[in-house]
């Protein structure tokens, strides 16, 4: 964020909107414009902000953007009326005090550059005096009235009148009142309906649950305003968004119709022709895009949460480990991984058909576990995933060796990306699939952000939200996820390195050239020696990195750098060293945090210095678990309902969670079907990689679908 002029009512206008501290909110704008990341405020700046997490501070970032941009547009819109003569003191005081984007369109409205418009000719035509006495609806016999404009184009009274009334109609459809009466029958009354086009019922069949539709606008789920949406992009569906129209227009007569008379019918029939020719096609728009960006931000909340619980899966940590990527006409490709990650070794097996080459499999698998002393096998759950669990299983090895069956989902995208070339340039796609895959239990998070999030198969409808929105959540999310967990500084790729605060591309890479020329970071402060890092730089991202082997042992912490100083204190107040009062427990609960107070430095971040003190560097994440499938269910024909099995949950949305039961579809327990009471979200019950009992309520051989219901 650049620096910039912020407005104090910024301030007052997020910390209401947002139910935040204004000086929490002031603090947090301030650090935002002096460059400071969401993860360093968050975690490094608690007093400012009073312990606001990264989901506050984005929705300040997020609220600040939006005012920034409406006030760039208040200054365009008096810059017009001012070009037009027409701005008065009045006009620009409510310009001035406006900050609701809506209420400004409809201030500007009347003065906007328009096209050519019906009412335009008709102003053109030397109409409005006509139309203007008409509105004040206390003249009879409006054809005598329209007579004297009968010359030029106007060629009769029925012309004039006829002008006349487009005249009324945009006055009517600029009215700030009538456009708000309309906006508030939308909100309670709009109903979106759905119907196929004609001709497009065999080829839409996927959206035949809304071949007919018809429901309450506020009422209709974002997961069904996005499959409406998409069906329409397809040209399955059309869609439309209206209210009750004898409803609209009783309500609007009140505002507009004066008089019983002929004026009155007159002006009663020129609102009837605004609404339909001009308010509604605009309302239904605007509401059109107000409902699809709701649903686009609960899709992307779902799609980010779920990705957040994705990059902290538990890890299996510095095993040595080997990757299967199973396949049967092609063989299951087999690589084997040191505790860092390297390959080692890799080969292909064809113990399924066509070929069959059980025993030779067999043979070569004991030979690479024993031979590269392999502690866990992961492998992928796609085709062929069960059949080679099975194999596995059936193996007897020369040691004991955990097997996990890992998620695919991304795996063949980063296989041909230019990472995955980069990292693997001798290899095929095949190699390095098998490699992510293995990695992948090893430390999820590392692998995984080597991966467009959109392509690791935890979303909802991602690919029809706003595609801008979309990213900058997932790179939040991301970033939020990598700076959590932070990063061993001598081991870290390059791409992971570049999601930690403050660096990027281009310093992540920086560090990795030094890295590669000089050997490994002796100390943080060595960081310093990097070209293009500065002290802001350093600051951000200095508490995120570890050094295990650093000659500072709060190197190998999340204690910042800039606190150092208050540890050395600690330590001295005790009569001992740093590296004895590390991880003595005892010590550490002896600490009187108030004799550490300082004017920048309060209880929550010393707080979180005896947290580190006690446990330097800890991981957040869970440890992994190990889990079978029922070795009986193999394929969809073998369900029946009742049964009872072991499952993963592998995605949720906001109408329900998938579940990986070891076949190849995952069923779905719909929400109804996951707790004895009402709940509105399925995150409230299950999360991503959560093991759980299900039973099969429904097989659908036809549609290849599982209904599932939670047990545990």
């Amino acid at each position: 964020m650049t620096k910039e002029v912020i407005f104090p009512i910024y301030n007052t206008l997020i910390s209401d909107s947002l139910q935040i501290g204004e000086i929490n909110v002031s603090n947090t704008i301030r650090l935002l414009n002096e460059g400071a990341t969401i993860p360093f405020i968050s975690r490094y700046r608690k007093e400012m902000t009073g312990g606001l997490d990264e989901v506050q501070i984005a929705a300040i970032n997020e609220q600040f953007e939006k005012l920034k941009e409406l006030s760039k547009r208040k200054e365009t819109v008096l810059k017009t009326v001012e070009e037009l003569e027409k701005l008065t003191p009045e006009l620009r005081q409510r310009i001035d005090n406006c900050w609701n984007s809506t209420e400004l369109e409809d201030i500007y409205l009347p003065f906007k550059p328009k096209r050519r418009t019906r009412a335009e000719i008709a102003r053109e035509n030397g109409l409005e005096p006509l139309a203007k006495m008409i509105m004040k609806q206390n003249a009879e016999q409006l054809e005598r009235l329209a007579k004297p404009f009968v010359k030029d184009k106007i060629q009769s009274t029925d012309d004039a009148l006829a002008g006349a009334s487009d005249i009324i109609a945009e006055w009517i459809n600029e009215n700030e009142s009538v456009r708000n009466s309309v906006r508030r029958i939308f909100s309670y009354e709009a109903v979106i309906s759905s119907r196929v086009v004609k001709g497009k019922e065999d080829e839409g069949q996927k959206y035949r649950d809304y071949f007919e539709l018809s429901e309450k606008l506020s009422r209709c789920s974002s997961h069904r305003l996005l499959a409406l949406r998409r069906g329409e992009a397809e040209g399955i569906l059309r869609v439309s968004i209206s209210p009750d129209e004898e409803k609209c227009l009783e309500k609007l007569e009140r505002f507009v119709v004066k008089a019983d008379n002929e004026a009155g019918e007159f002006v009663y029939n020129s609102l009837k022709d605004a609404y339909k020719r001009l308010l509604k096609p605009s309302i239904e728009t605007e509401f059109a895009a107000s409902s699809k960006q709701k649903a686009d931000e609960e899709a992307i909340r779902v799609f980010a949460d779920n990705l957040r619980q994705l990059l902290l899966a538990a890890p299996l940590g510095q095993k040595r480990v080997m990757g299967i990527d199973p396949g049967f006409r092609t063989g299951c490709k087999v690589v084997c991984l040191d505790a860092q990650g390297s390959l080692l070794h890799n080969e292909t097996i064809y113990p399924h058909p066509p070929q069959n080459e059980y025993t030779q499999a067999t043979r070569k698998l004991q030979k690479m576990v024993e031979a590269y002393q392999i502690e866990a096998i992961a492998i992928g759950n796609g085709t062929a995933g069960r059949e080679t669990e099975q194999l596995i299983q059936n193996t007897r090895f020369d040691r004991v060796v955990q097997v996990f069956v890992v998620s695919e989902n991304g795996a063949s995208i980063y296989s041909a990306s230019k990472i995955a070339r980069e990292e693997f340039p001798d290899y095929d796609v095949t190699v390095r699939g098998a490699v992510s895959i293995g990695r992948r239990l090893m430390d999820p998070l590392a692998e995984l952000v080597k991966i467009d999030p959109k392509s690791i198969g935890v979303g909802q409808y991602q690919h029809d939200v706003d595609q801008t929105l979309l990213k900058k959540a997932l790179d939040q999310t991301v970033e939020n996820a990598v700076n959590k967990v932070g990063v061993n500084l001598n081991t870290a790729s390059r791409h992971l390195l570049t999601y930690i605060s403050g660096l990027g591309p281009q310093l992540a890479s920086n560090i990795v050239d030094y890295r590669t020329v000089n050997g490994p970071f002796k100390n943080r402060k060595e960081l310093m020696k990097v070209p293009k890092m500065g002290a802001k730089t350093f600051e951000q991202c200095a508490g995120f990195l570890r050094i295990p082997d650093s000659d500072n042992p709060l190197d190998n912490s999340a204690v910042h750098p800039e606190s150092y100083g208050i540890v050395k204190a600690m330590a001295g107040d005790l009569k001992i060293e740093i590296d004895q009062l590390i991880r003595n427990k005892e010590l550490v609960k002896t600490i009187d945090l108030n004799r550490y107070v300082n004017a920048t430095t309060g209880i929550p971040t010393l707080t979180d210095i005896v947290n580190e003190l006690e446990k330097p560097g800890r991981d957040p994440r869970n440890t992994v678990k190990v889990f079978d499938f029922d070795p009986s269910i193999r394929k969809i024909e073998d369900l029946k309902p009742g049964m009872e099995l072991p499952g993963i949950i592998t995605n949720i949305t906001n109408f329900g969670a998938f579940v990986d039961i070891g076949i190849k579809e995952n069923g779905l327990i719909h929400i109804s079907q996951m707790a004895n009471r009402y709940i509105t979200n399925p995150a409230e019950i299950v999360s991503l990689h959560q093991h759980v009992r299900v039973q099969v309520l429904e097989a659908d051989l036809v549609r290849k679908r599982v209904q599932l219901k939670l047990l545990s």
